[in-house]
This record gives C-alpha cells, structure tokens and sequence, in this order.
C-alpha cells in the first residue's frame, strides 16, 4: 500500500511531538508511566544488632535526630563517650537517641568482645544510651546502613573512630562531624538542636 506524502509527514510530527513531550515530562522531573515511582530509602530502613541481645531499629526512632557514632574502645577519642552521654542527657527527653556502633575497623581498636565493650562504655564513662554489636563499617563488608551513608555522602565516610552521622527526623543524614569534632561541640549541638526543632514542627 502506497502512502502519500502528507500523510507520511503527519506521522513523522506525531512522532517528534510524542519524543517532545516525552522529553519535556523528564527535565520537569515528571516519570512516564512505564518508568514508575520510586521512593527515596531513609535510615529507617535499618537495623543494628544490639550489643546483648535484641536488636535497634532504627525505624523505632522514625520523625526523632538520631546520631549514630562508630567507637572503639582503645582509642584516642574513647573519652569522647562521656561528652556522648553529657549530650544524651542533655537531649534525650526531647528526643535525641544516640547509637553506639563498636568497630575494630580503625587500628584495631575495639579488639575485645561484649563484656569489654560494656566495661569501657558503661562501666567506665557511664553510657546509658544503647550500643549496638561490634560492627564493620567500611569496605564490601560494612553494615548495610553504612553503605547507604557512604553512597548519600561518598566524601562524609568514616575515616577513624567516633565520626559522628546525625540522621534526620527525615531519616535522611542532615550533617556529619568528623571524629575530631567533640559531642559537645557548639556545631553539634546546634545542629541537634535545630533537628529537634524540625520534628517538632512536623508533628504539629
């Protein structure tokens, strides 16, 4: 069957307008229908092993900051457990959890096992916020929640103990401090602060 030029240039533009359209749909950020939805993954997808038994849902925390801290236990910052507890006590009642995640990842300094660990958390800087099991948290074989940060903020990866991720009340990371930084810093705070505050407005 012949088909004559006019008709031929009618479905040429039909076409073009359909790959226009198709075009203008994406760079407004709008999906076609074919390409679907897909939400963006939060913190709250993850979950730790406690550090005895049981284990910490970061799901359990949802629309509340959580900062969540690698430490060891022989470290040059293992006194920053105690400004961790200080800044526990201090937001804790408005909402702030903090989670202890021990990691040997880092000069092997968390070498010991569960009672070593609570002997240097709890028993000498007195921590009463919860820490997870002993936990790898980098490479191929790092914690599922720590391939995410690291995929969110490929340059805000752990480099020593006691890097800090502050989580949201989103469960997206609202800001990192690197394990230099003490918990009681004014930026720390203020960043807990100003999280605290979110959270609030959305319940609201």
């Amino acid at each position: 069957m012949m088909i004559d030029r006019r008709t031929a240039l009618k479905f040429a533009l039909a076409g073009c307008a359909g790959m226009l359209g198709a075009r203008t749909a994406a760079a407004a950020g709008q999906s076609t229908p074919a390409s679907g939805a897909m939400s963006k993954r939060t913190a709250f997808g993850f979950t730790f092993d406690a550090l005895e038994g049981s284990s910490l849902q970061l799901a359990d925390y949802a629309r509340h900051p959580i900062l969540i801290v690698n430490t060891a236990s022989l470290c040059g910052f293992t006194p920053q457990y105690a400004g961790l507890q200080q800044l526990w006590s201090k937001f804790r009642e408005r909402g702030l959890m903090i989670i202890s995640v021990p990691s040997n990842d880092f000069g092997s300094q968390e070498p010991g096992g569960i009672k070593d660990i609570a002997e240097t958390a709890q028993h000498q800087y007195g921590v009463t916020f919860p820490i997870a099991a002993k936990t790898i948290v980098r490479g191929p074989d790092a914690h599922p929640f720590y391939k995410w940060a690291a995929a969110e903020r490929p340059a805000d990866v752990p480099r020593w103990n006691f890097h800090k991720y502050l989580i949201g009340g989103d469960g997206l990371i609202a800001d990192v401090f690197a394990s230099e930084v003490e918990p009681m810093d004014g930026a720390v705070v203020a960043a807990i602060t100003r999280e605290i505050g979110g959270a609030a407005r959305s319940t609201n």
